[in-house]
C-alpha cells in the first residue's frame, strides 16, 4: 500500500511508479481524509509527501496523527527541490504506535514559486535532470526491504521545529497572500482540487474561506489561465505540474 500527498503532480508520479514496480495499491493521503480513513493494514505500507519549509505539508503531519499502520515494512519518501528537510524525523514524531523502517528522498521541480523560477525548461531540468534514477533507486531499495536510520540529505531537526515550521504555520499558510486577476474564467478548478476546501467560488470567482490552508499553490499551478497569484513573484516564476500523470 503507498499513501500519497499530492497537488501538483510529483508526488503521485512517486507513488505511480512504485506502484507499477509492487503492484501495490495507491491511495491520496486527501481523499483517505475525506473518507474519514485512518486505519491501514498491508504487508508493506509507504507514505510519500512533498518538502514544505523544510518539513512536512499541514495535511500530512495531521493525517500522520490520526493514522494506524499493520505492516511489516514502513517507510516514508520525501520529494524536494531544496532541501528534504526534517521532514523524516517529523514523519516519524507523528506516526503513533511504530517507527519508520526507512527513509528516501527524491529530488523534483521545487513548485513554491514565491521563491524558485520555474518558468523555462532550463529552469526546470536544474531540479530533475537525477529523479529517474533516484526513484529507481528507492523502488530497488523498496522491493529489498532496506532500512536506514535517517534520510539523506536533511537539516537538523531543531531547524525546522523552532525556525521553520512556526514560519510555515504562522505566515506562510495565510490565504491572505493569495489574489486573483481580472483574467480568471471561473472554471472552479481551483475550488474543487483545493484539498482542504479553503476556496469557494463566488460570483465566478474563488475566494478563500478560510485563514489559513495547505499552502500546496495547487490552485495557482494548475489554473488554466494562471491567475492566481501569491504575492508579487510567481507570475515571472511560472507554473509547472509533473508532465507524468494528471492531477
Amino acid at each position: 500500500m503507498i499513501l500519497y500527498f499530492s497537488a501538483i503532480g510529483n508526488c503521485k508520479y512517486v507513488a505511480t511508479r512504485l506502484t507499477q514496480a509492487t503492484e501495490q495499491e495507491m491511495l491520496s493521503i486527501a481523499d483517505c481524509i475525506k473518507e474519514n480513513r485512518y486505519d491501514f493494514a498491508d504487508e508493506t505500507v509507504g507514505i510519500i509527501s512533498p518538502t514544505y519549509d523544510w518539513g512536512l505539508p499541514s495535511i500530512v503531519k495531521e493525517f500522520l496523527e490520526k493514522a494506524s499502520f499493520q505492516t511489516g515494512y514502513l517507510y516514508f519518501i520525501a520529494t524536494y527541490g531544496t532541501t528534504p528537510g526534517a521532514t523524516g524525523y517529523m514523519a516519524n514524531k507523528s506516526i503513533h504506535g511504530r517507527g519508520i523502517d526507512a527513509y528516501y528522498s527524491v529530488r523534483m521541480a521545487d513548485t513554491w514559486t514565491p521563491i524558485f523560477d520555474l518558468s523555462t525548461p532550463e529552469k526546470i531540468a536544474k531540479y530533475t535532470k537525477n529523479t529517474e534514477a533516484e526513484i529507481d533507486s528507492v523502488i530497488h531499495a523498496v522491493s529489498q526491504r532496506q532500512t536506514n536510520r535517517h534520510m539523506s540529505p536533511c537539516t537538523p531537526a531543531f531547524i525546522t521545529k523552532w525556525i521553520a515550521e512556526p514560519i510555515y504555520n504562522n505566515k506562510v499558510r495565510r490565504t491572505s497572500h493569495f489574489h486573483v486577476e481580472d483574467t480568471c474564467i471561473g472554471c472552479g478548478l481551483c475550488a474543487k482540487k483545493c484539498p482542504v476546501q479553503a476556496i469557494e467560488m463566488r460570483d465566478k470567482k474563488p475566494v478563500w474561506v478560510k485563514d489559513k490552508c495547505v499552502m500546496c499553490l495547487g490552485c495557482l499551478h494548475r489554473c488554466p489561465k494562471f491567475s492566481i497569484q501569491y504575492e508579487d513573484k510567481t507570475k515571472t516564476h511560472g507554473q509547472y505540474t509533473n508532465p507524468n500523470v494528471k492531477v
